[in-house]
């Protein structure tokens, strides 16, 4: 029977409510929710919060109902019962919008299973004790017990919608996994200890198994291996090319910017780390200690990883005054403590003009206490190596460039713990340097630019093999190739004339262009000097040349001029759907797409592509160009065929060019180029047509049969 009045309309739609949740599980995937309605699903995690209060203090009304001193209380039983009744449409509304937002991509999962049926059962539990709460048969036990349940439902479904929102195991994360210990670096896994935090930290929270969003988990390696729905994540040893890149490095307002815009961004330390993984072949296994001293990618990894576990050294002396040493800090002394709490300090001596022997017998209070002393660049002579020695707790002693000649530096025997001496540019001679055979504990000698023969520096070696001699960059007369130059544009599509601007680090460097496509050389081709201007669609060929080297590899960039742009644009045919980006205004928005087709940039299609212009002033025509990719192995080829119709309107269009594309060769290499359309003079049209015509029937030499050819488009210039 249908009730009136507000409280009876409230219960009908209470009703109703339920009776469409249980329609929307019972049809489960047979149902699409269309475009139009989306935006209600997305209400979820914003309504979902007003049910979950009021249901929590109805359930507390309701636990205490039947208490002796509130069952003549009529306020409290109104009161309690409009309010259960407003929390239970809520969380039915609240339920609804949930499954309407379950039907998107990237929504599935055990968890998102387990959130569903917790929220539904919470909707289920509420209307069907707030429909019994006034029969004979309903006891405070059954009311408790009704309010005990759905306060429980709702908490774990709470749960779950958090696991969905920000990642698996969100609330608890906390206690049953403590924030991660930093690892050292030397038992450091470069994806494990440096790629996977980052990834757990601003990507997991879409990308896991209950919220795979563009069909992507980032939670092991096998997921990030996989991929998503647009393809592999990164190419590994080729960033350019990896799609991951592409996202992070987009605008933050960008629609596909990941991580989206509200979420936790990455610092570009985090990037800088993604970039320099995927260049360096993107390892799984390999060891943070297993690259160069020098990698990038180790000096950057460094950073977030604890330093090499090592036991601290103890010390058999006492801590110096620290009025003395305050009193010795000055203008041309530092004296600093090697570590918090030790005892051992640092002395670090500057300002040549000031130098004198004295500065080192000034110490004389603290020579038991100094272990590194740094006598860099100063004019230290050999008698000072007397003084020297008398630092008996020395460890590491810097003579770089002073004026030493090494005759007394069998002084320093008496230096039973110096392990490290730096002699780097001073004139030695092998004699001299034999006395520091005399140092048990001695590991390692710098002796670069000091005048001593390779022969000699070897025969020391030989000689003293617990010694590491270091004696720098060794010339094998054999020429380095340069790097190759620098684009430093940032925007490759102009409306009017643009600045080229080229650059290289090193000086001294020429860049050499073309802009033919042949290749340059270091001789013929064009010296790029600053100030040229690019006017017209042009591919720009560069190598770096400098006598004495090896030249660099090619840059390539291509600018295009893009006099006009239509005030509508549409498909009268349109893409491939999963190749069909932003529509057809991506033809016309100036981002190029580069070289990765599954970045989102580019329209496809393996049938005819057909785009409507319209301008709402006309425009004198003379040529159009559509920027297409070849990529044979992956049966992506320029059109056969392109046609230009133009006019007043749409029912008085004229063929203006009609183009046919060069066969494709087995061996043509992968290429995104601009195809001319040169129109027969100029015409002024204020509508346009554009068709363009892909492969129908594959080469014999293409290793796939009986499929048909793609095209692929990223943006159309009007000039």
């Amino acid at each position: 029977m249908i009730k009136s009045g507000y409280k009876g309309f409230a219960e009908n739609l209470l009703f109703v409510l339920n009776v469409f949740i249980i329609f929307l599980l019972l049809a489960g995937s047979g149902i699409v929710i269309p475009q139009w309605l989306q935006p209600i699903g997305r209400l979820h995690p914003l309504i979902l919060h007003f049910p979950i209060v009021v249901l929590i203090m109805a359930m507390v009304l309701e636990f205490f109902r039947f208490k002796e001193r509130f069952q003549t209380e009529k306020l409290y039983h109104d009161f309690a019962t409009y309010l259960w009744l407003t929390g239970a449409i809520f969380a039915a509304v609240t339920a609804i919008m949930g499954l309407f937002l379950s039907k998107e991509a990237g929504y599935d999962g055990d968890t998102l299973q387990w959130h569903k049926w917790f929220g539904v059962t919470v909707v289920f539990v509420s209307s069907l004790t707030y429909w019994c709460r006034n029969a004979g048969w309903y006891s405070p036990a059954i009311a408790r017990s009704g309010a005990v349940v759905t306060v429980l439902c709702l908490v774990i479904a709470s749960h779950f919608g958090a696991d969905i929102t920000h990642g698996e195991n969100f609330i608890l994360a906390p206690v049953w996994h403590p924030e991660k210990k930093l690892v050292s670096i030397d038992k450091a896994l470069i994806f494990r200890d440096v790629i996977e935090p980052i990834f757990e930290s601003k990507c997991t929270s879409c990308h896991n198994p209950g919220k795979t969003k563009g069909g992507l988990m980032l939670i092991d390696e096998r997921s990030v291996l996989k991929g998503g729905k647009d393809g592999k994540l990164f190419v590994a040893g080729q960033p350019q090319l990896s799609l991951l890149l592409q996202r992070i490095h987009m605008p933050e307002g960008e629609k596909k910017h990941m991580p989206p815009s509200g979420k936790p961004q990455l610092t570009a330390d985090e990037m800088n780390l993604l970039y320099l993984w995927i260049k360096e072949n993107a390892a799984f296994k390999n060891k943070v200690i297993d690259l160069p001293p020098n990698d990038s990618l180790r000096v950057l990894a460094a950073t977030v990883l604890k330093p090499t576990e090592e036991i601290a050294e103890q010390y058999d002396f006492a801590a110096a005054d620290d009025k003395l040493v305050k009193k010795l800090n000055n203008n041309y002394r530092v004296i600093y403590p090697i570590a918090q709490g030790s005892p051992a300090l640092g002395v670090n001596i500057y300002n040549k003009s000031s130098y004198q022997p004295k500065v080192l017998e000034e110490l004389n209070g603290i020579k038991k206490q100094v272990i590194s002393l740094d006598l860099s660049k100063m004019p230290v002579k050999d008698a000072e190596m007397k003084t020297i020695a008398q630092f008996e707790n020395l460890r590491i002693l810097n003579l770089n460039f002073t004026d030493i000649t090494g005759s007394t530096l069998k002084q320093l025997a008496s230096l039973k713990y110096l392990k490290t001496l730096s002699l780097a540019g001073t004139k030695l001679d092998a004699q001299a340097v034999k006395q520091l055979s005399q140092l048990k504990n001695l590991t390692k000698v710098t002796l670069w630019d000091t005048g001593l023969p390779a022969t000699e520096i070897a025969e020391l070696q030989k000689s003293s093999k617990k010694i590491d001699f270091i004696t720098g960059f060794k010339d094998d007369g054999k020429p380095i190739k340069l790097n190759d130059p620098q684009i430093k544009n940032t925007s490759f599509v102009f409306t009017k004339p643009v600045l080229l601007q080229l650059t290289h680090p090193i000086k001294g460097v020429q860049i050499r262009y073309t802009t033919d496509g042949t290749i340059p050389d270091s001789i013929n081709s064009i010296l790029y000097k600053p100030g040229v201007m690019i006017a017209q669609n042009t591919n720009i060929k560069a190598k770096a040349y400098k006598p004495g080297w090896i030249g660099s590899d090619i840059l390539q960039a291509s600018f295009y001029k893009s006099s006009y742009t239509p005030d509508s644009i549409s498909f009268i045919t349109g893409p491939d759907e999963k190749y069909s980006a932003d529509g057809a205004k991506t033809l016309i928005d100036k981002d190029l797409g580069g070289s990765n087709f599954g970045n989102g940039k580019w329209i496809a299609s393996q049938k005819d592509l057909a785009i409507y212009m319209q301008f709402a002033t006309p425009v004198n025509l003379h040529t159009v160009t559509l920027n297409c990719m070849r990529n044979m192995g992956s049966q992506v080829f320029f059109p056969t065929g392109i046609e230009i119709w133009g006019g007043t309107d749409a029912a008085h269009l004229k063929l203006l060019s009609k183009q046919k594309p060069t066969a494709p060769l087995k061996d043509d290499p992968f290429l995104v180029k601009g195809i001319d359309c040169n129109l027969a003079g100029e015409h002024t049209v204020s509508c346009l047509k554009i068709v363009a015509k892909p492969i129908q029937k594959l080469p014999s030499w293409d290793p796939v049969k009986n499929q048909l050819g793609w095209i692929f488009m990223d943006e159309i210039f009007l000039n």
